[in-house]
């Protein structure tokens, strides 16, 4: 076992040992309910595989990356995890449609695009008041954290049985499904070797069979080489492997000045510890953005229907919060320029089209949203007015004086150009001769006037 996962396995091994909370109250091993605000979860309490201890955490890697790609554990038999999260995409959609199908027939479509699974594999638990420690100032910036669009599980093992059991994605009808399938997957006998503990067949305990399973994928999905390489020109350049671009280097200027760009306040672009550890681009915060409706999707045929992210419809927890409402976690940047779809509802379909909304949101409404019957733009058509008060209007959104946008166009090209250099898979060129290193946060900070 290497050093990195045997620290891996230490530091699970405590997360398997721990129940698990939902809403404030303590699961301890029960199965709950499948409801559109959480998955039902299973506790830590087996941990315990072939040889009477936790299995090495190669295995469990091993074992989540085939479950993660069997088609085999869904209803139709076509969709696995990675046809939504492909590895050739950095774990996002392989396309460029606003939400992927699924369901029985592969003819189902939800409401929210896929996300990429790099860089969000250790988000902090969700909380109503977080408190950046490393921003100095101490203050509540509301809700943060969480896993998904709205942030409604923290663990990885409870997201994992969310599309199993969605009925517009993998559409097991309930658990007895899930585990049936596994047993009939051609990994099933190598399963049932690894999780077993002495004189028993976990294949014949279908609370182990699912608490396994979703251990295996949590596992997985804290796989370095997967899902954080860091392997972008951007993380070459902190390591003092590259040089960027003259452009890309007037991008990274755009992208963190705080009357310009002014990304990084969501999506920080240094690291924030005494020690080297590369930033993620986002603070898993929550924003509304005014994001436009998209048409296209099935559920949005009915005018009365909102995603409105935090207060609803999946999550029910905070349906008495009208102040968060339209409010979504900021996604990572990293990566992004590989995406072809964005936003929680994949309503736009370019990086720079993204940029340039957020520019000339509020300088030509009519580009983004639908019309009224006396052909005015529908200014944050995709939210009830009582909410819009919710909206971000922040640089860049704010436009500068004689209402015009914050970037020219020669300005989006080059914010573009830096965000390129976040895409991993970066290679350096054969002849290129290494600059000085930049170990140190401050050596970052100097090239930034955002340290957030």
């Amino acid at each position: 076992m290497t050093l990195r996962l045997a620290g891996l396995t230490l530091g699970l091994i405590t997360l398997l040992a721990t129940p698990l909370t939902h809403a404030g109250h303590m699961l301890d091993g029960q199965l709950l309910a499948c409801g559109n605000d959480a998955p039902p979860v299973i506790t830590g309490r087996y941990n315990k595989g072939a040889n009477g201890d936790t299995p090495p955490a190669e295995k469990l890697v091993e074992m989540g990356r085939k479950i993660f790609f069997d088609p085999g554990l869904s209803a139709s038999g076509q969709q696995s995890c990675a046809s939504c999260h492909n590895p050739a995409h950095a774990y996002g959609p392989p396309n460029a449609l606003s939400v992927q199908p699924g369901g029985p027939g592969m003819d189902e479509f939800g409401v929210r695009a896929a996300p990429s699974l790099r860089y969000v594999h250790a988000p902090q638990n969700f909380t109503e008041h977080y408190v950046d420690l490393m921003d100095n100032n101490g203050q509540d910036s509301g809700p943060a954290g969480g896993r998904t669009w709205d942030g409604r599980v923290n663990a990885a093992r409870e997201q994992a049985l969310m599309p199993l059991l969605d009925a517009k994605e993998m559409a097991n009808r309930n658990l007895s499904e899930v585990a049936a399938r596994l047993r009939k997957a051609p990994y099933a006998a190598e399963f049932d070797q690894v999780f077993s503990p002495p004189g028993t067949h976990i294949l014949d305990d279908e609370e182990g069979v699912i608490s396994w399973l979703t251990t295996a994928i949590e596992f997985f999905e804290q796989s370095p080489e997967d899902f954080h390489p860091f392997t972008s020109k951007y993380d070459a350049y902190m390591r003092g492997q590259a040089q960027l671009t003259k452009q890309e280097q007037r991008g990274f200027k755009l992208f963190n000045d705080k009357n310009k760009g002014n990304c990084a306040t969501c999506h920080p672009s240094v690291a924030t510890s005494s020690t080297v550890i590369y930033p993620r681009f986002t603070d898993f915060e929550f924003a509304s953005l005014g994001v436009p409706r998209n048409r296209h999707l099935p559920a949005n045929q009915d005018a009365s229907y909102f995603d409105l992210g935090l207060c609803g419809p999946m999550r029910h927890d905070m349906q008495d919060r009208p102040e968060y409402c339209g409010k979504f976690r900021a996604p990572t940047l990293r990566n992004a320029a590989l995406r072809h779809s964005f936003f929680h509802n994949g309503v736009l379909h370019s990086l720079k089209e993204v940029v340039e909304f957020y520019v000339t949101r509020d300088i030509t409404p009519q580009r983004w949203y639908g019309k009224d019957a006396q052909g005015h733009a529908q200014r944050y058509d995709d939210l009830p007015a009582r909410y819009q008060g919710n909206v971000n209007t922040d640089v860049p959104f704010k436009p500068l004086p004689g209402n015009k946008p914050r970037l020219t166009q020669q300005e989006i090209t080059d914010l573009l150009a830096f965000l390129g250099t976040l895409s991993d898979g970066y290679e350096a060129p054969a002849n290129h001769a290494t600059p000085a290193k930049r170990t140190t946060t401050a050596s970052l900070a100097s090239h930034s006037t955002s340290s957030r």
